[in-house]
């Protein structure tokens, strides 16, 4: 009877660990879902987007269960120091004030920022040309920073709290153009809405890192690292990038 006790004692406390174990193999990953083509929302209500497919491969490669947590992108750092989330992968431009607030990965793509503006409008990128213009950008975000820093004083920087409603006010002719990362544009001046806009001048700024942020002194921070150069090399990487755009943005 006591070696009974005793086997049923150690069955449970497997059964704990075992329930532990799996318990700490779940993340959640934070995306914004409101940036196409890197993340949004399909007919059904699901996350997709090249964000959500390079966090899918990560979770894989870590052999570990994900799921999404949306928030607002004003409040996505805070969310993710909040514990709403483990990690965030949401196209997050790696900036040295962020690092006060997030470690971030290594980069997992690179971005430029571009204007873009009506099709059928002499639309030059220089201050002088674009004094007195009202420009739009998203809030929050490096290309809102960069308009604000550089051409601040000659322009007036109109921020929206999404990308899609700095479309609606560029195609109602409320602002002059958008400045936002290229290869989201890119995808917008492929729709409908987009067809009558072009990119103007060259990039301003042409090497944006992006990254993968978790909580300062986070260990997942170096997992993340070894997932990424892992599906960086075995042709994961590649796929998810030719599933949305014919050219590499690593």
């Amino acid at each position: 009877m006591q070696t009974y006790k005793k086997f049923l004692l150690a069955a449970a406390a497997t059964l704990v660990f075992s329930a532990n174990a799996m318990a700490a193999e779940k993340l959640r990953m934070g995306i914004e879902a409101a940036y196409p083509p890197f993340n949004n929302k399909d007919a059904s209500g699901n996350v997709v987007g090249f964000d959500k497919d390079i966090g899918d491969a990560l979770c894989a490669k870590m052999k570990v269960e994900c799921s999404v947590v949306t928030s607002d992108w004003d409040g996505i750092i805070p969310a993710l120091n909040a514990k709403k989330f483990d990690f965030l992968v949401s196209s997050l431009s790696i900036t040295d004030e962020r690092k006060q607030a997030v470690d971030f990965t290594d980069p997992y793509y690179s971005n430029k920022l571009q204007f873009i503006a009506p099709k059928n409008v002499d639309f030059k990128t220089d201050k002088a040309s674009l004094k007195g213009k009202v420009i739009g950008t998203q809030r929050a975000t490096l290309s809102g920073t960069w308009l604000e820093d550089n051409y601040g004083d000659d322009v007036e920087v109109k921020l929206y709290d999404t990308q899609e409603n700095a479309y609606l006010d560029l195609i109602a002719g409320r602002i002059d153009g958008i400045l936002a990362d290229k290869y989201v544009q890119y995808e917008w001046l492929k729709s409908k809405d987009g067809q009558n806009f072009e990119f103007k001048g060259e990039p301003v700024v042409d090497s944006d890192k992006i990254g993968i942020a978790v909580r300062k002194g986070d260990p997942l921070r170096e997992k993340l690292n070894k997932a990424l150069a892992e599906i960086k090399a075995d042709g994961t990487y590649k796929k998810i990038n030719d599933k949305y755009f014919p050219f590499s943005i690593e």
